[in-house]
């Protein structure tokens, strides 16, 4: 049973697109934003997912073997899914810098986390989901979550370093500003050094 995330808290309790250099945050904040439209009833994509922009292609939901139980990671149905977010993909290229900038052949999980799609004819989403990679071939079904459309709207209200803050998104900055303040308990106050170590 996938667990569906409903909230910014939910969100951060999944752990989804942890710590830097993961991209998955990043990654959702673009789907939300810039990727959907969201209508009354409907979610609709700007461009269909089958043209292939942004990296986005099939996602085949093979039934995969572990110890003699085999499991598919998304629910069986009728509909096309479709997936986005490997970087390597040249295609990707098209997705914005702050999905990409932390992406290099040297760092460790800055590549494992995708969003998968499922979409009713024309251009209406059926289900969406967010998963990452347990090993460079498999995804992990342990770490797979449904997005709800409530979740969607409450990341569109907000900037993108508001809501990696609300993620709990950590980056080297971030520690570094907390052993700071742990360190000092009065900090200087000039507002332009905490200004500047800041999470990104």
């Amino acid at each position: 049973m996938i667990q569906t995330l409903n909230n910014m808290a939910e969100l951060k309790q999944s752990g989804f697109g942890r710590p830097s250099p993961r991209h998955g945050l990043q990654l959702l904040y673009w789907f939300s934003n810039e990727y959907i439209k969201i209508n009354s009833n409907e979610i609709v994509v700007k461009v269909h997912p089958k043209d292939g922009i942004f990296g986005f292609h099939y996602f085949l939901n093979r039934r995969e073997c572990d110890d003699n139980i085999c499991i598919k990671l998304l629910p069986e149905e009728n509909y096309k899914y479709f997936e986005v977010g490997n970087l390597h993909l040249p295609a990707s290229s098209s997705l914005p810098p702050y999905v990409r900038k932390n992406y290099g052949p040297y760092q460790d999980g800055n590549n494992m986390d995708r969003i998968i799609i499922s979409m009713q004819p024309g251009l209406q989403v059926h289900k969406i989901f967010v998963t990452e990679h347990e090993d460079q071939k498999r995804f992990d079904p342990d770490h797979t979550y449904r997005i709800n459309r409530d979740l969607l709207m409450a990341i569109r209200n907000l900037s993108l370093d508001d809501f990696l803050k609300q993620a709990g998104y950590i980056t080297e900055n971030s520690i570094f500003v907390n052993n700071l303040q742990s360190s000092n308990p009065n900090p200087p106050q000039s507002q332009g050094f905490w200004d500047y170590c800041t999470i990104l």
